[in-house]
């Protein structure tokens, strides 16, 4: 007799952490299906939350630890694994100390709370403070431009009346948004879409504006001249709650649309229209790309400029702008440790703000830490060997590495060039906790991540591994907790919601909180405990205290001519795809069938300049390498650009162009959304 159940639980595919209903018979997976009356996605899943199951019993997953032994894989036990591994990292730290071990995260926490946590407390348990992730070059500039900005972090709402997608585009990458959008555009909420490629979105809006790309800063410039020129800002917000507006209107003076026109290519009458909708909709909200203005040589600049926008119209703490949500106090999983991360003396502002550290490290400085600081190196979850930016740069450093260890489902090209791989769970096989829906959505909700179903071949958990390697490690007093039910429920601990709760009586999730749309005294944890639109902590790392432009280091007005006759494109690199995240999913047929191959996207014009036509092969090279893709020519890209995605691996892999060495001067993220390249037809025989 078939035994069969439903569990009520998140998909964890990507960060948004959708709900789910999977049916178990016999004590397997056999149907994934949304959620009904989940405040995320309802019912409904994308193409990868409904190939789940094929992600999962994939054949090709990791089910047995791998050593290499004379350049190939052979498979060895779990004791074996991890004798060896402690072993070398026991020599490692004697003869060099802990902090040459540094360890990576694919998760900054909000996707796999656990996977991220328990790393951080492994490295600190150890005694390194090199913990790395996402975290630098992906949204942590934005929360720690909001931090510095307000204290804490406002977010923006799922609903809006305004909605103005900067770079960002919910069809690709934002299912919930895309929902949401779909939601209230029938109702009346107003749409501007801000991007140098005229995505669907675009032909629903009210506004569409085709901007250069790394350009984004100019722009948010002139909407401040314009609001604070025309007057149409919220005086009584900004007196009451704000310090540093009369510094900011001195300067914005000379950034008017006609100079901002010349810069972004948008047209100045356009950035007054834009600058008055915004200003005179109360309930406006900025959504940025995920990291389209980040990823640029002002990102830090580009985000307090959006921050300040919001500010001055007084679109903080109003149905539909940017919200201060009540955040779930956890258990701390973390531990202290002594010793600054990599980065602390260039970036600090991306470790602490007034004395609040975090554990974070600058990983566009880790290729060149490679051996001298760094020689051990734990990677969770994570590919940076294609996802992080100049991957020449890190596959050469990785292989300097004494000890290289890759915990994950599947073989990676990270894992390829590991001395150890070690099999990992999948979101079904294990227990956490989903909370990401405050961080991105603006959601006080939270929800129990259950264990479906028993962990395939011998993958482990996160929790499995580091407690068993902090035994042989003399640290496994720093891992007491039993299992990851008994994990799960100190983190939940602070919250006063206990396991058995979200377990048995709301399976389905709980709001945790309330939100409230007030502005009160104390609410912004800055120092002044006002918002700060000139920002002392800017100031005090010597960057401008005031939002600034901040012209691409390698752009077609920075370049010399010697160096734009050889790279006359503007190269954009990492927009998202619908079918795939990041570098996952490519080997899932249903999902390559809607996708099998990386396309870059050019200008009807520029692709015809080339003597291309859409569907050749191309040959698009930088002064760091070169990749091999498809080409599509579209009237809707912008002219004078090519757009990579991002993710693909061997020789289509964007980041073979991309150079750690173009950074953005704050808080050390990569450049990779505005530089220049070359492009070539490839013969049928190349």
């Amino acid at each position: 007799m078939t035994s069969s159940k439903q569990v009520l639980t998140d998909c964890t595919l990507c960060y948004h952490s959708c709900g789910t209903t999977v049916t178990i018979e016999d004590g397997k997976a056999v149907k994934v299906e949304g959620l009904p009356g989940h405040p995320i996605n309802s019912d409904q899943l994308c193409p990868k939350g409904e190939a789940a199951l094929t992600h999962v019993y994939s054949p090709n997953r990791i089910k047995t630890p791998l050593k290499k032994v004379d350049g190939q894989f052979v498979e060895i036990s779990w004791d074996q694994a991890l004798d060896e591994i402690s072993a070398k990292l026991l020599k490692l730290k004697e003869e060099f100390g802990p902090s040459v071990l540094g360890v990576f995260s694919g998760s900054i926490g909000v996707e796999n709370l656990e996977m991220a946590q328990l790393t951080q407390r492994f490295k600190a348990a150890f005694g390194s403070p090199n913990f790395f992730s996402v975290e630098s070059i992906c949204y942590r500039m934005r929360i720690r431009t909001r931090q510095i900005t307000f204290g804490k972090y406002p977010t923006e709402e799922l609903d809006s009346k305004l909605y103005i997608l900067w770079g960002h585009n919910p069809d690709a990458s934002d299912f919930p948004l895309k929902l949401a959008l779909e939601r209230n555009l029938a109702k009346g909420s107003k749409l501007v879409v801000i991007d140098p490629r005229r995505t669907p979105l675009a032909d629903q809006a009210d506004m569409y504006l085709k901007i250069r790309p790394g350009t984004d800063g100019a722009m948010a410039m002139a909407m401040l001249h314009v609001i604070v020129k025309e007057d149409l800002v919220d005086h009584e917000f900004v007196d009451k709650f704000t310090i540093g507006f009369d510094k900011l209107v001195p300067h914005v003076e000379p950034f008017t649309p006609e100079w901002a026109e010349e810069i972004t290519w948008v047209p100045a009458d356009k950035i007054r229209e834009l600058a008055r909708l915004f200003a005179t909709t109360k309930g406006a909200s900025i959504f940025q790309g995920t990291c389209t203005q980040d990823q640029t040589a002002g990102g830090t600049q580009n985000s307090r400029a959006f921050s300040v926008l919001q500010i001055i119209t007084g679109n903080i703490n109003v149905p539909g702008g940017w919200v201060i949500s009540p955040r779930p106090h956890f258990g701390n999983v973390g531990l202290n440790v002594e010793g600054d991360p990599l980065g602390m003396d260039e970036y600090p502002l991306f470790i602490e703000v007034w004395g609040r550290k975090s554990p974070y490290g600058v990983i566009t400085m880790v290729p060149e830490a490679i051996p001298d600081k760094l020689k051990a190196f734990y990677v969770v979850g994570g590919n940076p060997l294609v996802s992080m930016a100049d991957s020449n740069a890190f596959r050469e450093a990785f292989r300097r590495l004494d000890l290289l260890v890759v915990h994950d489902m599947f073989m990676t090209e990270t894992a390829q060039e590991a001395h150890y791989v070690l099999p990992a769970c999948s979101h079904l096989e294990k227990w956490g906790l989903a909370y990401t829906y405050n961080v991105c959505h603006c959601l006080p909700y939270l929800m129990l991540r259950k264990k479906c179903i028993e962990p395939i071949g011998e993958s482990w958990s996160e929790w499995k591994v580091f407690t068993e390697l902090a035994k042989r490690l003399g640290i496994g007093d720093k891992f007491p907790w039993q299992s990851e039910e008994e994990l799960i429920q100190f983190e939940l601990g602070p919250t006063g919601i206990t396991f058995e709760q979200m377990l048995n009586d709301q399976p389905e999730g709980l709001y945790y909180g309330e939100k409230k749309y007030v502005v009160k005294d104390g609410i912004f944890a800055t120092p002044s405990g006002k918002i700060e639109i000139y920002s002392d902590a800017l100031a005090q790392v010597g960057a401008n205290p005031l939002p600034e432009y901040i012209e691409p280091e390698r752009s077609p007005k920075n370049s010399d001519a010697k160096y734009l006759k050889k790279y006359p494109l503007i190269l954009s690199t990492g927009h998202r795809n619908y079918y795939y995240v990041h570098s996952q999913f490519r080997s899932i047929d249903e999902l390559k069938a809607e996708a099998p191959h990386p396309v870059a996207e050019m200008g009807l014009k520029t692709g015809s300049t080339y003597g291309l036509a859409s569907g050749d092969d191309i040959l698009i090279e930088t002064n760091r390498g070169s990749i091999k893709m498809k080409v599509a020519l579209d009237e809707r890209v912008a002219e004078g650009c090519i757009f990579v995605p991002h993710g693909w691996s061997g020789e289509a892999n964007a980041n073979l162009l991309t150079d750690t060495d173009c950074r953005e001067k704050i808080l050390g993220y990569p450049d990779v959304k505005s530089l220049m390249c070359s492009v070539r037809k490839l013969s049928a025989a190349a």
